[in-house]
């Protein structure tokens, strides 16, 4: 389609719309003369403006111009705040830039973190990592042990396969060890099945608090008690120690992930 065809066809709708150049300037944001400047030649809309051309006139562009649009109609909303971001400044467009860049990589960040999990709870391999890369210069790789019962007992070391899992590299992360997945329903509700907890071997367990613990080489979440570990489960049992159990502590549980 020629250049004379469109200025045409953009005059013919607006006036079958029964609109004036001011009127559909007010609607989109522009001045008069620009509006002007599309009808007689002197200057084309792009793209975006000739969608919002169309539908403010009742239309879509396959029906005025012949060729369909590539991508999903605007709605209301992104109209308003493709309108708002065109009506400011180059400082204003600069700060919605910066927001946007910050929060696609916190959202990236996010999904990779989230597909990681996944493939982790996946894979069947052992992995033994050296040397601990970094996903991004915010994040860190811990150890993540796929185990500990909150039930009857899970064995995890020696024969476990170990993996990576990133987490953000925060002076409150940088106490944490280790990850393990949480395996049954005796620390319920505050741990669930299938919750992955961050593990310090830096910071004092104390009674009350809740710690990793092995006990004849099975690996238990439980709560650290005067003579035994406390299952926050009323249902479930707590495990009484006896002179004769061979019990480890392997740190405390100082969050999720």
């Amino acid at each position: 389609m020629t250049k004379e065809e469109i200025e045409a066809k953009l005059k013919a709708k607006r006036i079958s719309y029964g609109m004036t150049q001011q009127e559909v300037a007010d609607k989109i944001g522009r001045k008069q003369p620009i509006v002007g400047h599309w009808e007689t030649g002197y200057s084309q809309p792009d793209e975006n403006t000739l969608f919002i051309l169309c539908d403010l006139y009742g239309t879509t562009v396959d029906d005025v111009f012949g060729f369909k649009k590539e991508h999903p109609s605007l709605s209301k909303r992104d109209k308003e705040v493709l309108k708002k971001y065109n009506n400011l400044d180059s400082f204003g467009k600069e700060t919605i830039d910066i927001a946007l860049d910050r929060e696609t990589e916190r959202v990236t960040s996010l999904k990779k973190q989230k597909e990681r999990i996944e493939e982790l709870e996946t894979t069947t391999a052992s992995t033994i990592i050296d040397i601990q890369p970094r996903l991004e210069n915010n994040t860190r790789f811990i150890e993540y042990h796929h185990s500990a019962s909150a039930g009857t007992g899970v064995f995890i070391l020696g024969s476990e396969g170990v993996d990576q899992l990133p987490i953000p590299d925060t002076q409150e992360n940088r106490k944490v060890d280790y990850a393990i997945k949480v395996s049954g329903n005796s620390m319920e509700p505050d741990y669930n099945d299938g919750d992955i907890v961050l593990v310090s071997q830096k910071v004092e367990l104390n009674h009350g608090d809740v710690g990793i613990f092995i006990i004849n080489n099975d690996a238990y979440i439980k709560e650290y008690g005067e003579t035994e570990l406390i299952s926050r489960n009323p249902d479930a049992d707590n495990i009484i120690i006896s002179e004769y159990d061979n019990i480890v502590c392997m740190g405390k549980v100082v969050g999720k992930y």
